[in-house]
């Protein structure tokens, strides 16, 4: 089964999330010609003070 790890910033509507693992979840089922059911998607939220770029929180951006 593959797994499909996302991070990114932390994303408060339930419904897009819904539709972005619906999405990835078909494309990756096309790509590995695989039953969706056997997609794992694992999301990774991180709150901006928890990154940095440069040397710089994103909270400090």
């Amino acid at each position: 089964m593959p797994i499909i790890s996302v991070e990114g910033p932390k994303v408060t509507d339930v419904e897009k999330k819904r539709r972005f693992a619906q999405d990835l979840s078909r494309a990756a089922a096309r790509y590995y010609d695989m039953p969706i059911e056997k997609i794992i998607l694992l999301v990774k939220e991180n709150e901006p003070e928890n990154v940095s770029v440069g040397g710089q929180l994103i909270a400090d951006l």
